[in-house]
């Protein structure tokens, strides 16, 4: 491994501090982006599917800070299962099972996920995630509140 890479973490260690980060800044509230400096570079883009509602490329901190709140706005729930993480000199490959809850209905779904990751100096400059089946996304959001419910 590179030694300047060694130096910023480890693969799990960077993806703790890129999770925590995310997580307090949603819970603040505040809209702060100076929140996510620790983590996440202030050139980062992050690349997201064009088949979901937040497609598309997500650049700056400005840009990570509306794709997280765009995301909290359709998921009441997300939770990560089975991380497993891979490192190559600044690259991370990361795997895991991915549950989303979504706001509007309460449905939840459960699916592999996977996400290449590049830093620099320790904070994260592109990320490219990989979600199993987007179709089953867009149906978990789509899906009226009582759809499931029986009398």
């Amino acid at each position: 491994m590179d030694k300047a890479v060694e130096r910023q973490g480890t693969a799990t260690e960077l993806l703790e501090n890129m999770f925590d980060v995310e997580m307090r800044f949603l819970q603040s509230g505040s809209g702060n982006i100076e929140m996510l400096t620790s983590a996440f570079h202030r050139d980062v883009v992050v690349h997201e599917p064009h088949s979901l509602p937040y497609a598309g490329d997500w650049n700056g901190l400005e840009g990570i800070a509306s794709l997280f709140q765009t995301m909290h706005e359709s998921w009441s729930g997300v939770a990560v299962e089975n991380l497993q993480a891979a490192q190559a000199d600044d690259i991370v490959f990361m795997s895991c099972t991915l549950s989303l809850t979504a706001r509007a209905n309460g449905v939840t779904i459960k699916q592999p996920f996977a996400e290449v990751l590049r830093f620099r100096d320790g904070r994260l400059i592109e990320g490219t995630p990989f979600y199993y089946d987007t179709s089953e996304i867009l149906a978990a959001l789509a899906k009226p509140k009582d759809a499931d419910r029986t009398a």
